[in-house]
């Protein structure tokens, strides 16, 4: 395939809770989440496959104090995100909305994805439109693709909404989407540095999560996407954004993962600012963020009694250094 179209959404409540108390710890979640799948439209053109280099950006980061000038140089905060993507199969005519029934129709199959971060150039540029250069050097696709056919015995019930959660508007509601809406996929990340693989030392595993967890499924995600009359195309690529759980060890991002807060605690503890516990690996390197050399792995797998286990395969990258 090649996209013509890359669209990222932001469907983990998880996620976007953790985020969110770290910069809004009194309001992590802003009113429009639960009403709507929140996305970005992304580019299309520096999505790479699997095992191609990720060269570390160069970009501008917020001033060291208030009032000061942006610093200019390669991205100190490089991370990972945890995502999973759907391919578009058959598109739609411009003007033309795909419904929620119809949504599953349109999507051929999912593949694993890595939508690699800059979070120093994310802060500074984010306001007021969104990410822009922190995201765009490079995105990794696994080699398969997993059609939906195939992904039939895994299916689940869309997440169950907290009680007063709101529920979707009638145009994202279906009995289908609400028995069977999701799908039990198991997502994992594992890390080797440099010096671990000259060390011989098997890869690190980071995170495990679950594509069911999400609060917005596919086919919300294709429906809402056309609702405006906007024609998705053959091969497009449709993202579900980072993949967490409610747990320390299910975060999927390194954003989170070494974030000192748990707003899903009991009583929350919420941690402003930016306090950090890295993560330490075998050779008694620490990471906070990703480091030249380290190459991150990701795979995905659906298993059940009775049925065959089905994989993604993985989604490797290993970090360059940055161009001076």
């Amino acid at each position: 395939i090649q996209p013509l179209d890359y669209t990222d959404f932001y469907a983990s409540l998880h996620h976007a809770t953790n985020v969110g108390s770290m910069f809004r710890p009194d309001n992590p979640l802003l009113p429009n989440y639960k009403h709507i799948p929140i996305g970005y439209h992304g580019r299309a053109s520096s999505i790479v496959p699997s095992g191609t280099p990720v060269r570390r950006p160069v970009g501008q980061q917020a001033p060291a104090e208030e009032g000061g000038s942006p610093q200019f140089g390669p991205c100190k905060m490089l991370d990972f995100e945890l995502e999973m993507g759907m391919i578009i199969g058959r598109g739609n005519e411009l003007g033309e909305p795909i419904s929620i029934a119809d949504a599953e129709d349109h999507v051929f199959g999912m593949c694993i994805v890595n939508d690699w971060s800059a979070r120093d150039l994310q802060k500074w540029e984010y306001q007021p439109l969104g990410p822009f250069l922190a995201k765009s050097f490079a995105t990794s696709v696994s080699p398969y693709i997993v059609t939906m056919e195939a992904l039939a015995p895994f299916r689940t019930p869309a997440f169950a909404r907290a009680a007063g959660d709101p529920q979707p508007l009638p145009y994202l509601d279906s009995d289908y989407n609400r028995t069977s809406g999701g799908i039990d996929i198991t997502c994992e990340v594992w890390l080797a540095s440099e010096q671990m693989r000259s060390r011989d030392l098997a890869p690190v595993r980071l995170c495990k999560s679950s594509f069911k967890d999400l609060y917005w499924t596919l086919a919300q995600f294709v429906t809402h996407h056309t609702v405006n009359g906007c024609n998705l195309q053959p091969g497009d690529l449709l993202a579900s954004g980072t993949i967490s759980g409610a747990t320390r060890d299910s975060r999927g991002s390194m954003l989170e993962l070494t974030w000192d807060g748990d707003p899903w605690a009991n009583p929350p503890v919420v941690v402003p600012g930016t306090q950090r516990t890295p993560i330490k690996l075998p050779t008694g390197e620490e990471r906070k963020f990703l480091a030249d050399g380290d190459e991150v792995i990701i795979k995905a797998y659906c298993e059940g009694e009775g049925f065959r286990r089905i994989g993604f395969g993985e989604c490797r990258g290993t970090i360059e250094a940055a161009r001076t």
